[in-house]
């Protein structure tokens, strides 16, 4: 005999698991500082790499005005140049990533909490279940024993 509530129930907990599965899964793996300051490191690295492509071809584009110059201050005053847009691009770029992770992380543990009390409505649907069939069982015992 099939039992519609839980079907239903399995099946909003599998397409929530479809939809949902690849954003919070992988989040309830970690505490919320350990996610967001991995994916700090991460953005860092690859902010940094970016940075340095991009300034290795502003400095191939402009050789020519770099070897002509070739004046000590000039060149140490686009590297001060180059390190301050460096920071202030880095912080930037930072507070943006630890935004965006922070609220990626609320939004699968606020999803992981739906998904625990879906599980848990179907974990007591079965209990009920198993309790109904116990005590059904119960009373026919007794029903059998009166007869005797």
């Amino acid at each position: 005999m099939l039992n519609e509530d839980k079907i239903k129930l399995m099946t909003g907990i599998a397409l929530f698991e479809k939809r949902e599965g690849k954003r919070i899964f992988p989040v309830n793996r970690f505490f919320r500082s350990d996610y967001i300051s991995r994916h700090m490191f991460r953005s860092f690295f690859s902010y940094t790499i970016c940075y340095m492509l991009c300034a290795v071809t502003w400095v191939l584009y402009h050789m020519d005005r770099l070897l002509n110059t070739l004046d000590i201050r000039e060149v140490m005053d686009m590297g001060r140049h180059a390190v301050s847009w460096y920071a202030a691009g880095l912080v930037l770029y930072l507070v943006i990533t630890w935004l965006v992770y922070r609220r990626r992380y609320e939004y699968s543990k606020r999803g992981m909490k739906v998904y625990v009390a879906k599980l848990k409505r179907l974990e007591k649907r079965y209990e009920f279940q198993n309790r109904a069939k116990e005590l059904s069982k119960e009373g026919s015992r007794h029903d059998r024993a009166s007869r005797t």
